[in-house]
C-alpha cells in the first residue's frame, strides 16, 4: 500500500495520468485543466502534468481523439505527488493488464495521493489499493465494484471519496470536482474557488451522484424533454418551496393539469420526486459529516424535524439518527 507521506510544498507539484486504450476523454481532460489553471500566489503554475500510459506512445480515447503518453515506467525516476486513474468503460479490461498493475506496483507506494476517476476505480480495486477503503465510483457501476471487491466500502451516492490519502471519484464531471478538492488541499480554499469560477463550476456540489441520476433518470421518462428544466430546479433548490403550487408556476400549468401531466410523464407524484431528492441529499450530507441532525429540516427543505423523519422512514426504513449512526462519518471509521 502507498505511504502517502507528506512531502515538501515545493512546486510545482508533479500529476500523473495513466491512460489506457479507449479510456474517456472528459476523465482525464477534465480534471487535467483544473490542474493546469491552478497557479501559486506568485502566478507560477502550481502543477506540471505528464500523461502516461502502461507502454507511453498514442493513445485512442472513447472521443476522436489521440492522446500522447510517456511510458508509466519513466516515473519510477521522477515520482508523482498525485497519481490519478483515468477512467471509461475500457478500465475494466485495463484492470487486468499484468504490466500496467507491475508498474503501479512499483510507483504508487512513492505518491504521496493515489486517485481514480469513474471505473478507474476497478484498476485500483484490483491492485488491493481500495481494500479497507471508502470507495466511490460511475453510480451504475457501484453494485459490481462492491460485489467483485468486497474489502471495499463503496459509497453509493458519493460524488469522491478521500480514505488514508486514496482519492476516488464518481462518474465522469466527478473527476473534475475531485480535482477542486486536491487543489483545496493543496493551496486552500481561495484559490480552488479561483477555479471554480473562471470554469463556471460548483466548487462543492450540493448532494451525491443518487440525486443527479435520479433526476436523469426522470428526465429520460419525461417525453419530449417536457419537465427537464423542472427536475433541475428541484435538484439544485432543495432547501426552497417545492411545493405543487410553486412548481406549477415554474411549469407555467395550473395546479391540477401539472400534477396529473408530472405523474403521468415521470412516474410519480411531484411531492414524492421531490422527497426523494431531498432524502438523498441529506443522506449524503449525513455520510460526509456536513451537517448536524438539527439542521438537516433547514437545510434541504423538510420543514421540521417530524417530516424529516416521516420522510426518512418512508425512502430508508430507519430515522435520521439512525442513518447517521449507521453511514455516517464515524460509522465509516470505525
Amino acid at each position: 500500500m502507498p505511504s502517502f507521506s507528506a512531502k515538501p510544498a515545493a512546486a510545482p507539484r508533479h500529476i500523473v495520468f495513466v491512460l489506457f486504450d479507449q479510456t474517456k476523454l472528459i476523465d482525464v481532460t477534465g480534471p487535467l485543466q483544473v490542474f493546469n489553471d491552478a497557479e501559486l500566489p506568485s502566478g507560477q503554475k502550481a502543477y506540471r502534468i505528464t500523461l502516461t500510459s502502461a507502454a507511453g506512445g498514442p493513445v485512442d480515447t472513447d472521443a476522436p481523439i489521440t492522446l500522447e503518453t510517456l511510458p508509466l515506467g519513466t516515473c519510477t525516476t521522477d515520482p508523482p505527488d498525485t497519481l490519478i486513474i483515468s477512467g471509461g468503460d475500457s478500465a475494466l479490461q485495463a484492470a487486468n493488464s499484468l504490466a500496467l498493475q507491475a508498474q503501479l506496483a512499483e510507483i504508487a507506494p512513492r505518491c504521496r495521493r493515489l486517485a481514480s476517476v469513474c471505473l478507474g476505480a476497478f484498476i485500483l480495486a484490483k491492485g488491493g489499493y481500495l481494500n479497507g477503503l471508502r470507495a466511490a465510483t460511475h453510480w451504475e457501476s457501484c453494485a459490481d465494484l462492491q460485489n467483485d471487491y468486497p474489502k471495499i466500502k463503496v459509497q453509493q451516492d458519493s460524488i469522491y471519496e478521500e480514505d488514508h490519502g486514496v482519492w476516488t471519484s464518481a462518474g465522469v464531471t466527478a473527476g473534475i470536482d475531485m480535482a477542486l478538492a486536491m487543489v483545496e488541499q493543496d493551496l486552500g480554499r481561495s484559490e480552488a474557488l479561483r477555479l471554480a469560477q473562471s470554469l463556471v463550476l460548483y466548487m462543492k456540489r450540493g448532494g451525491g451522484q443518487r440525486q443527479f441520476s435520479a433526476a436523469l433518470k426522470s428526465q429520460i421518462h419525461s417525453k419530449g424533454g417536457k419537465f427537464d428544466h423542472l427536475l433541475a430546479h428541484v435538484v439544485t433548490n432543495l432547501a426552497n418551496d417545492l411545493s405543487v403550487p410553486k412548481l406549477a408556476i415554474q411549469a407555467h400549468m395550473s395546479e391540477r393539469n401539472f400534477a396529473r401531466a408530472f405523474t403521468a410523464t415521470i412516474g410519480i407524484s411531484p411531492a414524492r420526486f421531490v422527497e426523494e431528492q431531498r432524502v438523498a441529499a441529506a443522506c449524503e450530507a449525513l455520510q460526509r459529516g456536513e451537517v448536524s441532525l438539527a439542521d438537516l429540516p433547514h437545510r434541504f427543505g423538510f420543514g421540521n424535524p417530524e417530516r424529516l423523519r416521516r420522510a426518512f422512514q418512508r425512502a430508508k426504513g430507519i430515522s435520521p439518527s439512525d442513518y447517521r449512526e449507521r453511514f455516517g462519518l464515524e460509522a465509516q471509521q470505525g
